[in-house]
């Protein structure tokens, strides 16, 4: 009989300590790995701050030197999905190597600039180039991973937008525009034609199973 009061206490005491250590977002980093962002946000409806962390690997040898930057660190980041289960954080969802350094090579222009959010309990993740546009990720939690539910892009020429594209993927339909008018540097105007496509899509990508968004390609649908 003590024996087993014996393993009841020890398996609550376990338990517990998981817990504590849990209450931390930063204690499910992994070796080798630091805080490159946070970001708070309700991602399940349950009224409770989340917290993504944007992780960014620490290896030296992924530290390069730029003839005109100086030393860059090529390190690539992840993200990690944390729910709030208000005395603990549990996993969600992660990947550790998702997204290139912040100190890549734009050629003449800048990279992409990164950034994620939290709105209307979905998870978003917005590359901005600047005059040559931006494309962004939707993705919302189910089927025990963050899938990817949306895509929308935009490829312009400074203020003016020459095309973009949405991609719904659980209605399995793309809306296009494109700008039809040649002259709309000279005329200002941009003339919009709307086609829709409907997709054949078998399965849905999980933000987890993602090697690298630099590499995605959702324009061929």
């Amino acid at each position: 009989m003590k024996k087993h009061v014996l393993v009841a206490f020890f398996i609550v005491l376990v338990n517990n300590s998981c817990i504590a250590q849990n209450k931390n977002p930063d204690n499910f980093l992994p070796e080798g790995y630091v805080v490159f962002q946070k970001i708070y946000g309700d991602l399940n409806k349950d009224g409770l701050e989340d917290c993504i962390i944007i992780t960014k690997g620490t290896d030296k040898n992924n530290f390069v030197i730029d003839e005109y930057r100086g030393e860059l660190d090529r390190n690539r980041r992840g993200i990690i999905v944390l729910f709030n289960k208000k005395d603990h954080y549990a996993l969600a969802s992660k990947n550790y190597s998702c997204f290139s350094s912040e100190n890549e090579n734009g050629g003449i222009y800048y990279p992409p600039q990164l950034s994620i959010a939290i709105e209307k309990n979905k998870l978003y993740i917005h590359y901005a180039h600047g005059r040559y546009g931006y494309w962004k990720y939707t993705f919302r939690f189910q089927n025990s991973d963050f899938e990817l539910i949306g895509f929308d892009a935009s490829a312009n020429h400074g203020p003016i937008v020459n095309r973009e594209i949405s991609i719904n993927f659980l209605t399995k339909k793309e809306l296009i525009i494109e700008n039809t008018n040649e002259n709309t540097e000279e005329s200002g105007d941009e003339i919009f034609k709307e086609t829709w496509k409907e997709l054949t899509i078998n399965k849905l990508l999980k933000l987890s199973e993602i090697k690298d968004f630099d590499e995605l390609d959702l324009y061929t649908y």
